[in-house]
């Protein structure tokens, strides 16, 4: 290795704060405490195949919402609910191409995950990553060390992003996903700075994310006006900061 190379590498590894050479590192404090962990709150193969609808959660009773991170759907399948640092939202469908986006705690879901992280640590976030295969990958490869499950931020730009609001008639049973996204809507963003907020697990493959990813993200604009489950993102060259619990 010539002595440009081992620079590079150097500087590479000194940049990733609590990283080994891209990978984050887990670590206590003198006290010995680990980053919160996750709570999950029913599965969302009970609702896809089962037609689990009803509420699992009410929001309301979490007893401690200081620095509270969380997301998931309605019950029954009504809107999503993101929960951020301690306020709760829900998005709602008016029409194909408008949204109502309104702060309450006044909800309940079929399946949710949250978690109080008091303190977040910002992380390495390569220009090269523009799409959620890309972030999830990376996700991936660099936290093989730190502790697993955990919700994860960033705060970013993005070029375009598409997000999905469910929207079940009311009185519907169902008992597969094509018949739980019945009426679903799609609404389109563009270069507009945003908010996501992700829950990263190889372990909750149907019970927290889809059978095919690791990832279960929602998204929220800066004027807080648009907000729902993340299906196709690409961030803006430059603009992402990743953020994980600190350790």
């Amino acid at each position: 290795m010539n002595n440009r190379l081992k620079l590079t590498v150097l500087a590479a590894c000194a940049a990733a704060t609590l990283y080994s050479c891209g990978r984050a590192t887990p670590t206590t404090d003198t006290k010995g405490r680990q980053p919160s962990r996750p709570r999950i709150s029913g599965a969302m193969k009970n609702v896809m195949h089962k037609g689990e609808l009803f509420p699992t959660i009410n929001l309301d009773t979490i007893a401690n919402k200081t620095h509270l991170y969380g997301l998931g759907p309605v019950a029954y399948l009504t809107g999503e609910i993101m929960i951020l640092d301690g306020k709760a939202y829900k998005s709602a469908v008016i029409n194909d191409t408008a949204m109502q986006v309104i702060e309450t705690f006044d909800l309940k879901a079929p399946f949710f995950g949250y978690a109080n992280v008091d303190n977040w640590s910002e992380y390495p976030f390569p220009d090269s990553i523009h799409t959620i295969p890309q972030l999830e990958n990376y996700l991936n490869e660099t936290t093989k060390q730190y502790p697993r499950p955990f919700f994860f931020r960033i705060t970013t730009t993005v070029d375009s992003a598409t997000v999905h609001i469910v929207n079940l008639p009311p009185g519907s049973k169902i008992s597969s996903p094509e018949e739980a996204h019945h009426g679903l809507r799609h609404y389109s963003i563009t270069d507009r700075n945003v908010e996501l907020i992700g829950f990263f697990s190889t372990e909750h493959k149907t019970i927290f994310t889809q059978h095919d990813t690791w990832v279960h993200i929602h998204l929220m604009t800066d004027d807080r006006k648009k907000m729902g489950h993340l299906e196709e993102l690409y961030i803006k060259k430059g603009s992402a900061k990743l953020f994980l619990p600190q350790l």
